[in-house]
């Protein structure tokens, strides 16, 4: 019982983080009807960016981290600008392939600029000392994790909430067409629904960077996130969140108690696992909007 309850703690710390980066995937979606690819990239140069600042500036690591949000803000307007922006009205399958070049070409800058080589934050943001709860054991940076994870999910809930800003963005995601008949600024909103996509994302690659150090594999953390936007629905950020945390917890009881039977890896692949059994039981997840089309 102690470990099943030590794997489902981790989980959670780790599901709290895909939970983070998931919200920011299914924003994107529910706004621009556009299936992010190069959210994995967005964690990616958001990590590497703030080890930068840290390490390399020697800035504080508030200023680094403002600093790296900031950035990250401007690169999901540019990018939205002058990337996808044109390809509003163009074949769905022409906009997925243009994030997925986006990744290639995001992954490659980073390739380029910081190697491949795995590098930690030091000194180390938050510490690994050991706390006792109970009959379960959680590291402090694991605590720190879960605690920044979710202020960033209750403040982004609030945001959308009570702005204007976010009741706007509500609006375009129900009904583009009325929205815009209202006033509201579709493209705007476009923007800044790439922005905060690629902040989260940035957020999330700072915490899960300095419990387990960058290197250019965690951009494959966009596709662990997939499984879980899936779960909880393509056009809920709510059940993002959910499936976030559930696809965290369930690789990492996988992971555990499969690896001995099957040779390890079964927690690389768990939640792709996950994602064929609901595409095959609930294709349109746990609250997504299920589309019936009359003949």
């Amino acid at each position: 019982m102690q470990e099943f309850l030590q794997l489902i703690v981790t989980g959670l710390v780790i599901g709290s983080v895909y939970a983070l980066v998931a919200m920011g995937f299914a924003l994107i979606y529910k706004a621009t009807s556009i299936i992010n690819f190069a959210q994995g990239e967005f964690v990616l140069v958001g990590a590497y960016v703030c080890l930068w600042l840290y390490n390399s500036m020697g800035l504080p690591i508030i200023v680094a981290f403002i600093l790296t949000m900031c950035i990250s803000v401007l690169m999901g307007i540019v990018l939205e600008r002058l990337i996808l922006r044109p390809m509003i009205g163009e074949p769905i399958i022409s906009v997925i392939m243009i994030t997925i070049a986006l990744a290639t070409v995001l992954k490659a800058f980073v390739t380029i600029v910081w190697g491949t080589q795995i590098q930690v934050f030091s000194p180390p943001i938050f510490s690994q000392k050991a706390l006792h709860f109970g009959v379960v054991r959680v590291s402090e940076v694991y605590l720190w994790t879960v605690g920044f994870a979710f202020l960033f999910l209750v403040v982004f809930a609030a945001f959308f909430k009570f702005t204007r800003v976010g009741i706007a963005m509500r609006a375009v995601a129900d009904d583009q067409q009325v929205a815009q008949s209202m006033g509201i600024s579709v493209k705007r909103v476009f923007a800044i629904s790439w922005s905060i996509g690629a902040l989260v994302s940035a957020v999330g690659g700072i915490l899960v960077g300095n419990i387990n150090g960058i290197n250019i594999a965690l951009s494959d953390f966009g596709l662990k996130v997939f499984p879980a936007v899936i779960l909880g629905g393509l056009e809920s950020i709510g059940g993002a969140i959910i499936g976030g945390l559930t696809i965290g917890v369930l690789e990492n009881i996988m992971g555990s108690y499969l690896d001995v039977y099957l040779g390890g890896g079964v927690k690389e692949v768990a939640p792709f696992i996950v994602l064929i059994v609901i595409l095959m039981i609930k294709p349109y997840g746990l609250f997504g909007i299920e589309e019936i089309e009359r003949v």
